[in-house]
Formats: C-alpha cells, structure tokens, sequence
C-alpha cells in the first residue's frame, strides 16, 4: 500500500470519518479533503486533489434529502456535475476512484431486495441527483467503483439513530414509520469494507450495507431496548407524516455481488448498532 495515496473527499463527513479512523488504523496513507478548505465544486482544487494522489475515495455529497427538493440546483451541482469532472479528471491522471452513491436511485416499490440490474427510478431531487452523478461517472470512462449504501449512522453527523435519540430526550411519547424497511448500516463497517476495495480496486457497480432487514420503527425499539429508555413507541405509516421529499419505502439491498470481494461474511446490523449505542 505504501506506494499508493489515496485522497478522502468529504473526509470531515460521517462516512469520511470514521474512513480516515480506518485508514489509520490499517497504515494506510492518506489525506482528508473538506469544507471550507476544499470544495468539491470547485475545479481547479478538484484538479489539484486529482494531481496529487493515485486513488480519490468520494464520500463528498450534498445529504439533506428534504432541503434538496428546494435546492435542487446546488444538490445537483455536488452530487451529479462535480463527479462528472472528477471522473474526467480521474480518467485522464489514470487513478483509480471509488464513488459512495445511495439507495434512493431506487423508488422502493420492488417486492424484492435491490440488486446491480435493477432500473434506478428516483423519487426525489436527492436521488435524481445522486443517479445523475453515477451515470456521469461511468460516461467519463475511467478507473472506477461505485458503492451504494444506504440507512448509514456515525458517530461525526446527524442521522436516523441520533435523532431519534435527541427527540427522545424531551419527547417520551414517539410515532415511528413501520412501512420503510431497509439495513441500519454502520459507517465503520462502510469503512472496513472501502479499506477492502482499495487495496484490490474492483470495477463496477456494488452494493453494501448490514446483513438483515427491519423497520424504521422496529430499529427504534431496538435502539430504546438497548438503551433501556422507557419511550411509548407507536408505529405508523410514511403518508401519516408527509415530508418535502419522498423516501423509497423499500431499501433493501442484496449484497451476493459485494460479498464474493469480501474476505469475511458482512456483518449482521445488530452488532454495530449495540456497538455504536455503547460508545455514545
């Protein structure tokens, strides 16, 4: 690995994060790129990262999924256009570089777990946006993975399980969504398995995320059982609490493609999540 550089974007993020604790861990050289000092829209400084290193791992993305309905143009400039010219950038320097995308290319209706093949069908401008930034990538021809994930937590930002628990805080009383079934996956096992990748550098498209699958409210109860918070917990359904943006109501990924690359089965979503809620 010593030869290799790799550039993290979006270091600062949760996935970045807790990918930079990673790559540390495993001696892997490398550097952390992120606002204010680095802005993926910004060419010359995208340039610069490209130039300079010989993998660039992109976890830089524009996330607030319901703000993205009313700024669609900023959302589709990082998500979409900015990858684009990184993939032009990334082709003509000859590196390799790894994409993190998103269940919500998909529109949740499928009766099944989502596999490679399926037709991606946003239903919102973030996953419009993010869709657009995998076709822009693959049309740049270069040396590249693309990895979704999705219902991803860390410690280094604001997500489904550390809402939760802050509304928690002053509410007893919570109404869940039952109808949204998908994978709480971890950003330190997202994390392990970039780690994996980088040193192999596969091409394609892959999907990633926890071993099972369980509700939004189920999750909830699990998270309050295991920090043994009396919460009254009521389920209820997606249309009961309309949002800006729409959400898939099926995230489920089937992860056999992922798996083959894999030196260790993927972990179940339990585990991390006790995990995660201990060091809280």
């Amino acid at each position: 690995m010593a030869e290799d550089k790799l550039a993290i974007l979006g270091g600062k993020g949760m996935l970045g994060t807790d990918l930079a604790r990673q790559c540390t861990k495993q001696d892997i050289a490398f550097e952390v790129f992120d606002l204010p000092d680095f802005d993926i829209t910004n060419d010359q400084q995208l340039s610069n990262v490209v130039t300079n290193n010989s993998i660039v791992i992109n976890c830089a993305a524009y996330t607030n999924v319901d703000k993205a309905e009313s700024e669609a143009e900023l959302a589709y400039k990082v998500n979409a256009d900015a990858v684009g010219r990184l993939g032009t950038l990334a082709r003509q320097a000859d590196i390799w570089l790894l994409h993190i995308s998103t269940d919500f290319v998909f529109d949740g209706k499928s009766d099944r777990p989502y596999v490679e093949t399926d037709t991606p069908n946003p239903i919102n401008s973030y996953g419009a946006g993010k869709l657009a930034g995998e076709q822009l990538l693959v049309e740049s021809r270069c040396r590249h993975c693309i990895m979704r994930v999705e219902w991803t937590y860390g410690r280094a930002g604001n997500n489904f399980v550390t809402k939760l628990i802050q509304h928690a805080k002053t509410n007893k009383t919570l109404k869940v969504v039952d109808d949204q079934i998908g994978s709480p996956t971890a950003t330190t096992e997202v994390a392990k398995v970039i780690c994996k990748l980088v040193k192999n550098k596969p091409e394609g498209l892959f999907h990633f995320a926890s071993q099972g699958y369980v509700s939004r409210f189920d999750m909830a109860k699990f998270i309050f059982d295991n920090l043994k918070w009396k919460v009254d917990l009521s389920p209820c359904k997606t249309s009961d609490f309309p949002t800006p943006a729409q959400r898939p109501l099926n995230s489920c990924f089937d992860c056999s493609k992922i798996k083959v690359l894999l030196d260790e089965p993927i972990n179940t979503w339990q585990g991390p999540l006790e995990n995660f809620l201990r060091k809280l």
